[in-house]
């Protein structure tokens, strides 16, 4: 299957097969969490789909190495070279050093990754375990001239690029200006205005709670040099694919390429990967609008977090996913059901190869097409009802899962003895506790309800709120 994969990159606008720099081995790197608050299901959508892109590049017979930085230090609100760090922000809000924050939501991040089946990337990098490398970086470019100092901080000079908006010019510009229009501070400091800060010193945020000793003065980095660094130096002077959500394209990414490719005299990275936004109905999902959705209340409502990895698979990663609770309701009844029928084949008998290469087939052409997801659910359907052996069913499944990573030959048993056939006595018992709870809800006693709720849970049984009632199973 080796060079059959391909997918769409957003530097050519083009969907190309994968030729890495060495041959076999691919150089992988994501943009990794901010850890200043807990990952909305906005943002996990696309650490999904990067998994599986990572997952289907390992089962296309590639050598993965796959990076990720952990930003707790220099991410500004704005994005860009404006506002409150993120980090400090988080701080402030919980009273915490920030690396007390830093700590406390890099665990959070992995977790869900964990619950979601995200496999964890090769090499983690915290950006403040990397300040030397940083320091080396913005040296480099000033000796090169791509870089200067004014007003103690050292900025990227984008003039001196032939083409600074490398991605799509029309749209990083019409970018840029929205940021404009939305009356962004303007830095005097800056020759263009498309320059962006590689350190910022105390003359920019006096009050930082994270400063190192730099050759400009105590200061602390921008946010775009860490992913250059970072990459560099886990992967070397070449990068196969880097990955992230469509907001990092400008200026995160544009950004990144402007200063590595300029320190490295030669092209950084050859293909760029990215998912698209996950919206709910009003708008672009973020930790600042409406109701803040995170993994972890999905779980109080009672999801499983493999249906919401399903909701996320079920859709192109290029196109806008729309999240609402009845669309989710609907992903995961119909997860339930599939894992259940699976759960009733049985592991007997020989795999019928004729029958599991044709299948497998067209698995491969799904994935291998621009990572098309929902087409490889398709093809798991199609297995499930297909007129063969259970054996080949059951093989093709687990062969098809080290891609989805939906377990899809063994959630069904968690679902089964949470149904009629369970325990009578600890249905009964879960019965009455619903009831309860329902009348705790109805005199208004939340607090009550609540502890219901927990009270289950220490026996391995989640409940979810559904329009037909509350629903309940072991987790």
């Amino acid at each position: 299957m080796e060079n059959q994969f391909r997918f769409y990159n957003t530097l050519t606008r083009e969907v190309e097969t994968v030729v890495p720099h060495e041959e076999g081995k691919i150089a992988m790197y994501t943009c990794g969490p901010t850890v200043y608050h807990f990952a909305h299901i906005g943002n996990l959508r696309s650490y999904v789909m990067e998994d599986v892109l990572e997952k289907a590049l390992r089962y296309a017979g590639y050598d993965v190495k796959r990076v990720m930085n952990i930003t707790d230090v220099g991410h500004l609100a704005s994005d860009a070279d404006t506002g409150e760090d993120k980090m400090l922000k988080g701080a402030k809000r919980e009273n915490k050093t920030v690396m007390e924050v830093a700590r406390f939501y890099t665990d959070a991040f992995f977790e869900d990754c964990r619950r979601l089946n995200i496999k964890r990337p090769d090499v983690v990098e915290p950006a403040t375990n990397c300040i030397p490398e940083f320091i080396h970086m913005v040296s480099a470019l000033l000796e090169k001239g791509y870089a200067y100092v004014a007003g103690g901080n050292v900025y990227f000079d984008t003039g001196k690029l032939a083409d600074y908006f490398v991605f799509s010019s029309a749209v990083e510009k019409e970018q840029l200006q929205v940021g404009v229009r939305d009356d962004v501070e303007e830095d005097k400091n800056k020759r263009n205005k498309n320059d962006f800060v590689l350190w910022f010193t105390k003359s920019k945020f006096e009050n930082q709670a994270l400063k190192w000793e730099s050759p400009w003065g105590v200061g602390y980095p921008g946010w775009h040099i860490e992913c250059s660094c970072i990459g560099i130096k886990h992967l070397g002077e070449y990068m196969d694919i880097h990955c992230g959500g469509v907001d990092n394209i400008f200026p995160h990414h544009t950004n990144e390429i402007a200063q590595s490719e300029s320190y490295l005299g030669h092209e950084w990275c050859k293909y760029w990967f990215h998912v698209n936004h996950l919206n709910d109905k009003s708008g672009k999902m973020s930790k600042s609008s409406g109701e803040f959705l995170t993994l972890s209340l999905l779980g109080e409502k009672g999801y499983d977090p493999l249906a919401y990895r399903m909701f996320c698979l079920q859709s192109h990663y290029r196109k806008p996913l729309v999240f609402s609770y009845e669309n989710l309701d609907n992903v995961a009844s119909a997860y339930e059901k599939l894992v259940k029928k699976i759960a009733l084949l049985k592991d007997e008998g020989e795999v019928d190869d004729a029958c599991f290469a044709a299948y497998r087939e067209q698995f491969v052409d799904a994935i291998c097409n621009d990572l098309n997801t929902s087409m490889a659910i398709t093809v798991v359907y199609d297995v499930v009802k297909a007129d063969m052996n259970d054996k080949t069913k059951l093989a093709l499944l687990q062969d098809f899962d080290r891609v989805l990573s939906l377990d899809l030959t063994t959630a069904g048993a968690r679902y089964a003895e949470a149904g009629n056939d369970g325990d009578e006595e600890l249905a009964a018992f879960v019965a009455a506790k619903i009831a309860e709870r329902q009348e705790a809800k109805k005199a208004k006693d939340f607090a009550r309800a609540d502890a219901i709720r927990e009270e289950l849970a220490t026996k391995g049984v989640s409940i979810r709120d559904t329009r037909e009632g509350t629903v309940w199973e072991l987790s």
